[in-house]
């Protein structure tokens, strides 16, 4: 199991022949301890691009010290901070999948290898406080850095190369300031910061890659309508490539958040089809709505498991529910294995890094058309009358139709709607404020009675088929047939419910 830290240090740079200045009598460090000498041995893997080293992401397996084990250290907002996932030694050269999982995305399907191998011989001072608790670590690095060859082993075009450098690193909880206490007593030493941000990059040499873009930035503010879609468009993708590792680390319900952040992509497209050009944007809305049918296939497992299994919970002991929920537990297994297989074999393909590829250039240089110079608040007021208008047709279209599958279906378009209508107004609400937050709050207690509903059409479809399957099989369908009838209240119940939200939710939204 991996833990995760956040790593708070500086690097110095400093020939060998010059001492490290005194550090008693800093303030808050009451005691000085020589920690000894450590010997580091450490391989970093990354792809034969750089892809790591040019987003600053270092992945190692080290040898030696306090902490021997694999690395993997990402950059982070916060100054002189690094966030650092740690495992144990795994007792091979492969990267671990738990890591491996973690910077997927950023490897796009390019494979990860031995690039660099660097030793250190390592001098520490621990600085403590009156209370015997630890505040930093002062090391002292002699370098060695060798280039790999793709299969590991040292290059033979590049020599080994070494230096001396410095490392000041707090302790959880220590005081930051402490930092540049540290640092005034090293420039009166004639110690300064190092030019490179890691010994990674500079092992790397002129081989070192320029660093990658950065995730595109928001807009700096929503005043025209392209503003607002860009804005929108920006926080739906950061929530997609944030929720990637823990998908594939099977986390849960990362596929249920991974679903919803595609999904309101893909439905931030259609709103802002005016401002945005289609021959651009109807493609990425198409391979959007791929990657949600690939993850809804186990969503929709994972849902109906949990319905069904509710619905046999609800029945007395009696009535044979433990056969009936072992049949189940069974079924779904199997499924949600296959299901789990083709996902990760979807993520890490070369359509879905694509479709990464390109959400990312859409919103580094968005295709925006003569619309989107338009002022922000009347194109979302104008976006939540359509997708409006849109669901009051469906909804009276359902509400029109006699109980029965028909009316089912045209339910689940409304359904559909009303998501892409709460969509429409969470992406409206910067620039609307409170009126669009209201309305989105109303349409979503409208899309989650419509999608109970829903859910309740799909029980009873496989509650009829696994009745069948176990009447095959010479079982007891009693369990099932109960269960049928329990969803069949239920439905009526959300039909019964659902008039009175969807007044309360039309009320809110804009009139034309």
């Amino acid at each position: 199991m991996a833990s995760t830290v956040h790593e708070v240090e500086r690097k110095y740079e400093a020939a060998d022949g010059v001492p490290l200045p005194p550090l008693d009598g800093l303030p808050g460090v009451a005691r000085v301890e020589d920690a000894g000498t450590a010997a580091l041995d450490a391989v970093y893997f990354d792809t034969a691009g750089l892809r790591l080293a040019a987003r600053r992401i270092t992945l190692r397996s080290r040898a030696g010290g306090d902490d021997a084990g694999w690395h993997l250290k990402l950059p982070s907002d916060a100054p002189d901070t690094r966030t650092e996932v740690r495992l144990p030694p795994s007792g091979g050269r492969d990267v671990p999948a738990e890591l491996a999982a973690q910077v997927a995305r950023h490897l796009r399907g390019d494979r990860l290898l031995p690039v660099v191998r660097i030793k250190n011989s390592r001098e520490r001072h621990h600085l403590y406080d009156a209370d015997g608790r630890l505040l930093a670590e002062v090391a002292r690095d002699r370098v060695t850095a060798q280039l790999l060859e793709p299969g590991g082993r040292p290059s033979s075009a590049v020599t080994a190369t070494g230096w001396s450098e410095i490392e000041v690193e707090l302790a959880p909880g220590a005081p930051r300031r402490l930092l540049d206490e540290v640092e005034r007593r090293f420039a009166g030493a004639g110690i300064r910061r190092s030019s490179s941000p890691s010994k990674l990059l500079r092992a790397l040499g002129d081989r070192a890659p320029q660093p990658a873009p950065p995730p595109p930035a928001a807009p700096g503010g929503t005043g025209t309508a392209g503003d607002a879609a860009v804005a929108y468009l920006h926080g739906r993708l950061l929530a997609l490539l944030a929720v990637d590792p823990a998908v594939r680390l099977d986390e849960e319900d990362a596929v249920h958040r991974m679903r919803v952040a595609t999904r309101r992509l893909r439905s931030a497209l259609k709103t802002y089809r005016r401002e945005l050009d289609r021959t651009a944007t109807d493609p990425l809305a198409e391979e959007l709505k791929w990657l949600a049918g690939v993850l809804g296939r186990e969503r929709d497992r994972e849902v109906l498991d949990a319905r069904l299994r509710t619905r046999l919970g609800e029945l007395p002991a009696a009535a044979g529910t433990a056969a009936a929920d072992r049949r189940l537990r069974d079924r779904f297994a199997a499924s949600r294995a296959g299901n789990r297989d083709l996902l990760l074999r979807e993520m890490n393909g070369a359509r879905y890094f694509r479709l990464l590829d390109a959400l990312e250039e859409l919103v580094a240089s968005p295709p925006l058309r003569g619309p989107a110079r338009k002022p922000a608040r009347g194109a979302a007021v104008r976006a939540l009358r359509r997708e409006g208008r849109r669901l009051t047709r469906r909804m009276d279209a359902a509400r029109g139709l006699p109980p029965g599958e028909e009316r089912d279906r045209a339910l689940h378009e409304a359904r559909k709607a009303a998501k892409r209508a709460r969509y429409a107004a969470e992406s409206a609400a910067p620039v609307l404020g409170k009126s669009a937050k209201k309305q989105q709050k109303a349409l979503k207690k409208v899309q989650k009675l419509l999608g109970e509903h829903q859910d309740s059409v799909v029980a009873r479809e496989a509650l009829l088929r696994i009745a069948a399957e176990t009447r095959a099989d010479g079982g007891d369908t009693f369990p099932f047939g109960a269960a049928y009838q329990l969803e069949r209240h239920r439905a009526a119940e959300v039909e019964a419910r659902l008039p009175r939200t969807w007044r309360k939710a039309r009320r809110r939204m804009p009139v034309g």
